[in-house]
């Protein structure tokens, strides 16, 4: 098991108060520390958190006092019980872990629902996105995913179409008939992911506000061909003998089976194209392993990358390291369907950092956002104003 990932994934569960006795026990018995100062260090170096990070800001001045005032209370209670049997005075110091684990962690989070204040200016917020797009056949047909029954959808051009039970959509052929030129669309909107299975079994995963088009069939095409608008992570299947082909915003890439990701969304500046394994060539450009070409115009340079980062999507987070705020607050919209509006007055250069799950409701995304940096938040619906 990978126990950062593992680490990670305890969050949610943690912020929510919806963590089972096996997973406390687990980070009880991971940090086996009762002192603050000591398990604050081992999870920042555990889970190489930078010094300024939206996951482990510092709580308010009541935040930090309450909490220590529980410490010291517990601590209190160790010391009359001299008397109790031993195995009973072992739990006394992994209570105060667990005590001090969520304070660290989540930066006064356990208290999060004292404040009033925080839920007034929040709202309603809106929960996290979800499994769910919509497919477009070649005849203009729709097809919500979500609605849609689990098992076959469409035939065409003797290509079986069908939902799965945890959410994919698989081309399978059965037998070539008819056209195989037509063309299909799938697009997720605001808050929705999904993951496609193609005809030549390359796998496909989109973000959020993202279309995909290709054709129901390469077996009539030199090479497999598909555009993109949005976001998507693909891991292609190998044929030497048919490149595939990413046309996006600018851009054309060409492999012959890797794994890379693609963000080329209309309101950013750039299209960026991530390599994870193999090798893509990008408008001409060879990219290795690690290395992230960014598009600008006509301009293209190629960077080493943290690729972490560059897929944090995929694997259900936001990170915040060293991006810009406002491509930061662009994510979050696209994620939880909102509306970001920028106080005139609001300074240019705020720095963010850390990271937070993506299933985390946007009121919480938007608090770790405010220990972190130097703004404020205010919903309205589904209008987020942003101030100094």
């Amino acid at each position: 098991m990978d126990n950062k990932l593992y680490l990670k994934s305890l969050y949610p569960k943690l912020i929510s108060r919806e963590i089972s006795e096996e997973e406390l026990k687990w980070l009880l018995e991971y940090f086996e520390t009762n002192n603050l100062d000591d398990l604050y260090q081992m999870i920042r170096t555990e889970l190489e958190l930078p010094d300024q990070m939206v996951l482990s800001a510092p709580a308010t001045a009541p935040e930090i006092q309450m909490g220590l005032d529980v410490y010291k209370r517990i601590s209190a209670e160790i010391a009359k019980e001299q008397m109790v049997e031993p195995a009973i005075k072992k739990l006394w110091p992994r209570l105060a872990a667990a005590i001090a684990i969520a304070m660290v962690l989540f930066g006064g989070g356990l208290f999060y629902y004292s404040s009033q204040q925080h839920i007034a200016e929040y709202g309603n917020a809106s929960v996290a996105g979800r499994n769910g797009a919509t497919l477009t056949l070649a005849d203009g047909k729709k097809i919500r995913l979500t609605d849609a029954a689990n098992g076959e959808l469409a035939k065409e051009a003797g290509i079986s179409i069908s939902k799965t039970a945890d959410g994919q959509l698989v081309y399978e052929v059965k037998e070539i008939t008819g056209k195989t030129d037509q063309v299909n669309v799938l697009s997720t909107a605001k808050g929705e992911t999904y993951q496609v299975i193609l005809p030549d079994g390359s796998k496909v995963w989109l973000n959020a506000a993202t279309t995909l088009k290709f054709p129901v069939s390469f077996s009539a095409t030199k090479e497999r061909k598909v555009e993109l608008m949005g976001e998507a992570y693909f891991e292609v299947a190998k044929d030497r003998q048919h490149p595939f082909i990413v046309g996006s915003k600018g851009q054309r890439v060409e492999v012959l089976g890797t794994h890379f990701n693609i963000s080329c969304y209309e309101d950013e500046d750039a299209t960026k194209t991530t390599l994870l394994e193999g090798s893509v060539r990008t408008n001409d450009t060879l990219l290795k392993p690690g290395q992230q070409s960014i598009l600008r115009g006509a301009e293209l340079k190629v960077v080493p990358v943290d690729i972490e980062l560059a897929m944090d999507w995929k694997n259900g987070d936001f990170i915040f390291k060293g991006e810009d705020f406002k491509t930061t607050m662009r994510k979050i919209a696209r994620w939880y369907d909102v509306d970001i509006v920028y106080d005139a007055d609001l300074k240019e250069n705020i720095e963010l950092g850390g990271w937070v799950s993506r299933q985390s409701k946007l009121s919480e995304v938007l608090r770790r956002i405010e220990l972190a940096g130097n703004v404020h938040f205010k919903v309205d619906g589904r209008r987020v104003l942003v101030t100094k």
